[in-house]
């Protein structure tokens, strides 16, 4: 019934609006969504299949960190979506930077999610947030904080490397990075440290009440992010 109520209200758009702006109706709506979690079995792959439920406007794709190619969800995470009448066909994939370009927003699992891909990929640090941060507007000024920390240690690393790699002994290289970066690595762990938990728990290895936990608990932000969605 939703579905079909979202694709009324387009027909009906598509009537009465000039061409241009039911054009700009339609690239809003079909914002391209990627969600990350570990290994793209379980919580991300739950997301995608609840938000493309509530919005079949809206392209969405999941991956993992540490993926697999092909790999399908979990038993328990198809069989917790079964029980809502949401079939899952879905193949894992590892993030990538096709993925990254792909999308206009990605929404992590957890913090740790989200702060691997932006020392990976420090180019797309604006498009990250974990999901719990982007619907409930958490702590922005931490994360530009944390964001520059990240690029002033790149930066750094990169240059000592450059400096230093080439003459440093190979068994004494790794120390003297540590020791040459100790303070803007301690500067990172304290802001990484006063961050709100955005985690979302992973529920592999749990029982099949653990998974319908993690799916009630990311429905409830995947309600809020459609909402915010539509007010965009």
């Amino acid at each position: 019934m939703e579905q079909e109520k979202r694709y009324d209200i387009l027909v009906t758009l598509e009537g009465q609006l000039p061409e241009y702006l039911f054009l700009s109706y339609l690239e809003v709506k079909k914002m391209k969504i990627l969600f990350v979690c570990t290994g793209n079995t379980c919580r991300s792959p739950m997301a995608e299949a609840l938000l493309r439920d509530k919005l079949p406007g809206v392209e969405v794709q999941s991956a993992g960190i540490f993926a697999g190619t092909g790999q399908q969800a979990s038993h328990s995470t198809i069989e917790v979506l079964g029980e809502k009448n949401i079939n899952l066909d879905h193949q894992s994939q590892p993030v990538t930077v096709q993925l990254l370009n792909w999308a206009d927003l990605v929404l992590t699992m957890t913090s740790q999610h989200k702060q691997s891909l932006a020392m990976q990929y420090p180019s797309f640090s604006e498009k990250l947030y974990t999901l719990k941060e982007y619907v409930l507007e958490g702590d922005g000024d931490t994360w530009d904080q944390l964001k520059k920390a990240y690029a002033d240690l790149e930066e750094k690393r990169a240059k000592f490397m450059k400096e230093k790699g080439k003459t440093v002994d190979p068994h004494k290289l790794d120390t003297e990075l540590h020791h040459h970066l100790k303070q803007e690595i301690t500067h990172i762990q304290q802001l990484e440290a006063s961050l709100p938990d955005f985690d979302i728990s992973d529920p592999f290895g749990g029982n099949l009440n653990t998974y319908q936990e993690t799916l009630q608990e990311i429905e409830k932000y995947i309600e809020l992010l459609a909402k915010k969605i539509d007010n965009r």
